[in-house]
């Protein structure tokens, strides 16, 4: 009887003997089937292992000596041997309830244990004193750090607290200096304010002339008639009249009309539909670089001119009577070329 009362109340190499014993009279072939075997034995197991714990709170941390005095962890910092640490917990009213005093280790650690689970949620950790290993580290305390629970099961709690920080009376001289100092404030004499002259009023300025219409922004409408005079040569920014049309237009320009045929060539085109189409295309085409208000595009110039050639002959004619109908001016817009110097 005295050795079951000792394998109950401590835990030690017997108690895991008995349930060894426990065990094999579990799996016997007449006890149970296989699932309550495993759910009695996972019972037992966990019962054995709470059985010889008691409730405690640990609480650890570290203190360190802030050489640089800014307020936080650096690679100049070392840990602190022999600092004293008071953990000091209050109630709702900032009354003190509990306070204990812990020194460091070798390492700068220190660990206090609380015996049963009390609330030290409300509670911090502050260094408190020096001691041997401060190293003239300890003329300031840091700020205190609350404590943080980051462990809890089977009644055991365990607490962290961040780097407690002690400083020295100036900081050292190896530490780096802010990188944006704050500047002198610049003090600037008063002056007083120079005299003010009053000048006679101007003359009213004389209107001014109108503006001459922006390039391109005049609408414009000329004929195949007006690009092949020699006076209004210059107006051929953008395309040479040499280049040929299957450039242009495109290889179905190129196997109507041949490789060999210019611009220049394709505005003298008349007497059949094909030919009309081109002249007239390359004249739509000519009064899109000339002015952003002609009804079509260069793009799309190109694109219609080639749908008519992909088509019959009555799409040609079509087409080439909308281009004769645009580069007309539609009876509202006229031509606005002017002899080149």
């Amino acid at each position: 009887m005295y050795i079951h009362w000792c394998l109950i109340q401590v835990p030690s190499f017997f108690q895991f003997y008995d349930l060894f014993a426990f065990w094999f009279i579990l799996y016997s072939p007449s006890f149970m089937d296989l699932a309550n075997k495993l759910l009695f034995t996972a019972l037992l197991i966990f019962a054995a292992t709470i059985d010889g714990t008691q409730a405690a709170a640990m609480v650890s941390g570290a203190v360190f000596c802030d050489q640089c005095k800014d307020g936080q962890r650096s690679l100049f910092d070392y840990p602190l041997s022999g600092m004293k640490v008071t953990i000091t917990c209050a109630d709702g009213t900032g009354q003190v309830t509990m306070s204990r005093e812990e020194t460091t280790n070798v390492f700068g650690n220190y660990v206090m244990r609380f015996d049963a689970t009390p609330d030290l949620s409300n509670c911090n950790a502050q260094v408190s004193g020096s001691g041997e290993g401060s190293n003239d580290c300890g003329a300031t305390a840091g700020p205190a750090q609350k404590l943080r629970l980051m462990f809890r099961m089977f009644g055991m709690e365990i607490y962290g607290v961040d780097s407690l920080l002690s400083e020295p009376s100036q900081p050292m001289s190896f530490c780096p200096r802010s990188s944006n100092p704050v500047p002198a404030p610049i003090i600037t004499p008063r002056r007083p304010p120079p005299p003010t002259f009053r000048l006679p009023p101007l003359p009213p300025l004389p209107p001014m002339p109108p503006m001459p219409p922006l390039p391109f922004s005049e609408a414009s409408a000329c004929s195949h008639q007006y690009w092949t005079m020699p006076e209004y040569k210059c107006y051929w920014r953008v395309l040479n009249p040499e280049t040929k049309v299957s450039l242009i237009f495109g290889p179905l320009a190129a196997r109507r009309y041949g490789s060999d045929m210019t611009l220049w060539e394709s505005l003298q085109g008349r007497g059949d539909p094909y030919k009309t189409l081109l002249r007239e295309a390359t004249t739509a085409l000519l009064n899109s670089y000339n002015t952003l208000q002609f009804p079509y595009n260069s793009i799309g110039v190109v694109t219609r001119t080639n749908w008519a050639l992909m088509g019959s002959t009555r799409g040609v004619l079509i087409t080439a009577l909308r281009f004769i109908r645009a580069n007309s001016g539609s009876g509202r817009v006229t031509c606005k070329l002017t002899p080149c110097k």
